[in-house]
């Protein structure tokens, strides 16, 4: 654990001396606000795959990078926080944020597990407030873009936090529910950006990129229907399509820069 510490305190002074560099613009602000949409589930998720023994190695170091990358976000938004809105909903996610950091670092166990997953959703909701006052407050039509594809991303790990607590078996009320819901989300969310009529030729082939991949995952969540989990394949596609869809809400974040 003092490793795992030390390594997150250097990767989160790097990381927030990038971040304090410039200004954020808004684009710039609701691209990262969604991020930390995307990292209360992408923490979780690798907490999971560390206590169910999937992939160990590369969830302990996504999980050390992803602690040091929230809390560099949250120091660059609270630095643009161009709004009394905006500065309150952050500080009002900063002690669920604490609570969270602390158990994320603890060594996985089920119980642990269950508390974990209570308080992502917790952050994810507080990190969803902030999405929308930042889109509310840029004025820009195509910010409705940079959510929606921003929220793909936080649905891919959210898809894969609940897919690993059903293999796992967690004692969670709704698990199951829950994750049809993301799929179902997820689905309809990557149809209406398709039809967006603000892409470009380049997103248009990320799109068809995303959703092929998107086909391939949703092949390995039918046979959780028949009780056969494969958590490292579902734990492997969404990280692909976490790539696709981060690579996406870039894209789309360059059009409402340009004013589209």
């Amino acid at each position: 654990m003092p490793t795992r510490l030390l390594s997150l305190l250097l990767l989160g002074l790097s990381l927030l001396a990038s971040a304090s560099q410039a200004a954020l613009s808004d684009a710039e602000a609701l691209n990262m606000a969604g991020m930390q949409r995307m990292l209360s589930q992408r923490i979780v998720k690798n907490y999971l795959m560390i206590g169910a023994d999937v992939r160990t190695d590369q969830a302990a170091q996504q999980l050390d990078e992803s602690l040091a990358t929230f809390e560099s976000n949250y120091q660059a938004l609270n630095t643009y926080a161009p709004t009394p809105d905006i500065r309150q909903a952050l500080t009002s996610s900063e002690e669920t944020w604490r609570t969270y950091r602390e158990l994320a670092l603890s060594s996985p166990d089920r119980k642990n597990a269950v508390q974990m997953l209570a308080l992502s959703d917790r952050l994810l909701a507080d990190s969803e407030r902030v999405v929308q006052l930042v889109e509310a407050h840029s004025g820009n039509r195509a910010s409705q873009l940079v959510n929606r594809s921003g929220r793909q991303r936080m649905l891919s790990q959210r898809i894969a936090t609940l897919y690993l607590a059903l293999s796992w078996k967690l004692p969670v009320e709704g698990l199951e529910a829950n994750f049809n819901q993301a799929v179902t989300e997820f689905d309809q969310a990557l149809h209406d950006l398709i039809a967006a009529q603000q892409n470009t030729a380049a997103i248009n082939k990320a799109l068809e990129q995303a959703n092929a991949q998107w086909r391939y995952a949703r092949a390995g969540f039918r046979l959780s229907a028949d009780s056969r989990y494969v958590p490292t394949v579902i734990a492997t596609t969404t990280e692909t399509l976490l790539r696709q869809m981060n690579e996406l809400t870039s894209q789309y974040e360059g059009v409402m820069r340009s004013g589209s």
